[in-house]
């Protein structure tokens, strides 16, 4: 798999790598389907939580659009469920449906992947940061822009800044205004760094398009979460804005929580190609040395948090639906301890945060470095 960006460094990686893995890998997850004659997409699970998720979010955004709330803490508490719902959506519906998972119909998929309009942010986009550069080259300098933030140090490939001392303890509250960023300034910004890259043209689309799309669709979210509530709600406008910000901190907060302890801990790695030497395993081997699962026996917990506790199993099989991956896993971690290949996991989910806070820390102030010249 080579390069997607203009970097000049192309990254490969390398087929020879145990390609017998891989191939036996996916050859006993479809005989799974197949002796169980299943589909790799939805199931009834997946559509009652899909509509668990959805009415999490609307029902309460109906309401309070409605103007009939007249009690400042039940208006809180609406905001709050929204934010739940706003995380649901993005961890279990939209999630699946941008990836092409959720459904062998392409349509259906681009009308459920299209909800992310609803919680501020731009499929085309996200498509391109998470489905190309991230699962493509997952923690990857340079490629995967999920550890490139600049304000926070989530790899030792990055350089270390006097700032970074304090990011474990900082970070909690950049994760908090993470949607708030998405949905004022991230799409923009991605619009213009995509251009140059060229990667709206895999997308099927223009530079002009997409400006207008993203336009419109930013529109349409702040006319219907924020403006509709200022004008109908009877409360001071602080309380409302105080109440917007709440939603989108609980939603920030939890999509952070659950994406970065899936990469961004003591046991994955990271790489930094140059322009002589390509990533010495090949793209599956890859995926487990940088992903790891967490929570993997809380059935309560994956239901919630989209299957994303099974990262491993995501990252391999993104094209099928996350309902799936808990029975995937068992037949993934055998194939890897087969081929002594790492299999990364944490017993509980505050274990893999635990971890990737003192990941945080390490980097922050240097010593993750100093053991790295050590060794």
């Amino acid at each position: 798999m080579d390069q997607v960006t203009d970097n000049p460094i192309v990254v490969k990686f390398n087929k020879k790598d145990r390609p017998e893995f891989y191939k036996l890998l996916r050859k006993r997850v479809n005989q799974h389907f197949k002796d169980n004659n299943i589909s790799r997409h939805a199931n009834l699970n997946m559509k009652i939580k899909t509509v668990f998720m959805l009415a999490s979010y609307f029902i309460p955004l109906f309401i309070l659009i409605s103007g009939s709330v007249n009690n400042v803490w039940v208006m809180t508490g609406l905001w709050t469920l929204m934010g739940f719902g706003m995380s649901g959506i993005g961890l279990s519906i939209m999630h699946d449906a941008n990836h092409g998972s959720y459904s062998a119909n392409k349509r259906v998929n681009k009308i459920i992947g299209s909800v992310i309009t609803f919680i501020g942010g731009y499929d085309v986009n996200w498509k391109i940061q998470h489905n190309v550069l991230h699962h493509s080259f997952t923690n990857i300098h340079g490629f995967d822009e999920d550890i490139e933030k600049g304000v926070i140090r989530f790899s030792p490939t990055q350089e270390r800044k006097p700032i970074f001392k304090y990011q474990a303890f900082y970070a909690p509250l950049l994760y908090g205004i993470m949607t708030i960023y998405w949905f004022t300034a991230k799409d923009f910004q991605q619009l213009f760094r995509y251009k140059k890259k060229n990667l709206f043209a895999g997308q099927g689309l223009t530079f002009n398009q997409a400006l207008a799309q993203i336009i419109v669709v930013k529109l349409i979210y702040l006319v219907l979460t924020f403006i509709v509530p200022l004008v109908v709600l009877p409360f001071a406008w602080w309380q409302i804005v105080l109440g917007f910000l709440l939603m989108h901190f609980i939603s920030g907060l939890i999509l952070a929580l659950i994406f970065q302890p899936a990469h961004v801990i003591e046991e994955t790695e990271f790489f930094k190609p140059d322009k002589d030497i390509s990533v010495e395993n090949n793209w599956a081997i890859h995926q487990l040395l940088t992903t790891s699962n967490f929570a993997h026996k809380s059935r309560i917990f994956s239901w919630l948090v989209g299957g994303l506790n099974f990262q491993v199993e995501h990252h391999l099989f993104p094209n099928i639906c996350h309902v799936h991956y808990r029975k995937l896993s068992k037949i993934v971690k055998q194939t890897a301890e087969e081929y002594n290949i790492p299999y990364y996991q944490h017993e509980t989910f505050w274990g893999a945060v635990s971890s990737h806070f003192k990941l945080l820390h390490s980097l922050g102030t240097g010593s993750y470095d100093r053991n790295l010249q050590k060794s």
